[in-house]
């Protein structure tokens, strides 16, 4: 074979296999777009396959049935468990904690009860399904049972109406019923329990009522601590001293948890009701025809500060029997 025509071979095999390198490298080119469509597609076919599971049966690794038989009933709990706070909203506005978790009256109080009024709009804290709605003569009154995609119960008591049926997906902050004193209840007030896995959590190892916010994104639930962590966050988030309210400043209403102050009779007494006046929150009870304004000026506050102690802003209306914080 002469050279003209080895060159001319060994010219056609190099091209011959650019080619097909090239050719290859552009398929692989234009698939990758394609893969990635694909796997995005497959990720949200995914996710819409867990939302629907979700809303069917929410929290299903850690239930084994639903049923609206019981309010609760206890299982295995996790010896650990990350409950998830996001997308959380409060209750209600309330900030008045009048009872804490646990024994109470020779009994264990399973809830916080929270000073709301007939009528008051109460929501959904975190999104997830309607268990159970039901009048309970001697006990809860009307209330609402609903779980939750984070493993949590939540259940709502003494309301005086329903807002929602068994089995109805709701949303965080979606209103569930109102304010009641319906059921075993010596006066209107939300009785609001936290449970996992049917077993009672206090509500303030993950509620701020006074703050209306949540501790964090997560709580670590864990099965050897819980119980005396719980007595710590009554500490800290728990009932103030009569709940909240001082004598002078809800006008007819009764003081939660006891009758009308007795005036400090020596020197000591009054300095130690004084520290205890001012370190106790105080809380004005809107009435017909007071505004922000005349609020602000009867306490001896700016409009500004009034608002900054209630998370508010001046165009909010206040409604009579509102409570707002002044102290």
């Amino acid at each position: 074979m002469s050279f003209k025509k080895i060159y001319s071979f060994l010219v056609v095999t190099v091209l011959t296999a650019t080619s097909t390198t090239a050719f290859a490298q552009d398929l692989i080119a234009r698939q990758a777009p394609v893969d990635k469509h694909m796997r995005k597609l497959d990720t949200l076919a995914l996710k819409a396959v867990v939302e629907r599971e979700e809303a069917q049966m929410p929290a299903s690794k850690l239930y084994d049935e639903w049923d609206n038989k019981y309010a609760h009933k206890a299982t295995e709990l996790p010896d650990s468990f990350r409950i998830n706070l996001r997308g959380f909203h409060m209750p209600t506005e309330s900030r008045v904690v009048t009872s804490n978790f646990g024994s109470r009256w020779g009994r264990q109080h399973k809830g916080l009860d929270i000073k709301v009024y007939i009528g008051d709009t109460i929501r959904a804290a975190f999104s997830g399904k309607v268990r159970v709605v039901r009048y309970e003569a001697a006990g809860y009154g009307k209330y609402v049972v609903i779980r939750h995609n984070n493993g949590l119960e939540t259940i709502y008591g003494h309301m005086s109406a329903w807002l929602v049926e068994e089995n109805q997906t709701v949303k965080a902050g979606q209103p569930i019923g109102l304010g009641g004193n319906t059921g075993r209840s010596t006066g209107s007030h939300l009785h609001f329990e936290t449970r996992l896995c049917g077993v009672a959590l206090n509500p303030a190892l993950m509620f701020d009522f006074r703050n209306q916010d949540v501790v964090g994104d997560y709580y670590m639930f864990r099965k050897s601590t819980y119980e005396n962590e719980g007595q710590l966050a009554n500490e800290v988030r728990g009932k103030i001293g009569n709940g909240g309210y001082v004598a002078s400043d809800v006008r007819g209403e009764t003081i939660p948890g006891g009758g009308t102050p007795k005036e400090p009779s020596s020197a000591k007494q009054k300095q130690q009701a004084k520290a205890q006046q001012n370190a106790t929150a105080r809380y004005h009870k809107v009435a017909a025809g007071e505004t922000l304004f005349s609020i602000a000026k009867r306490r001896g506050l700016t409009v500004e500060e009034l608002c900054k102690k209630n998370h508010i802003t001046r165009d909010v209306k206040v409604r009579p029997g509102q409570l707002l914080r002044y102290s």
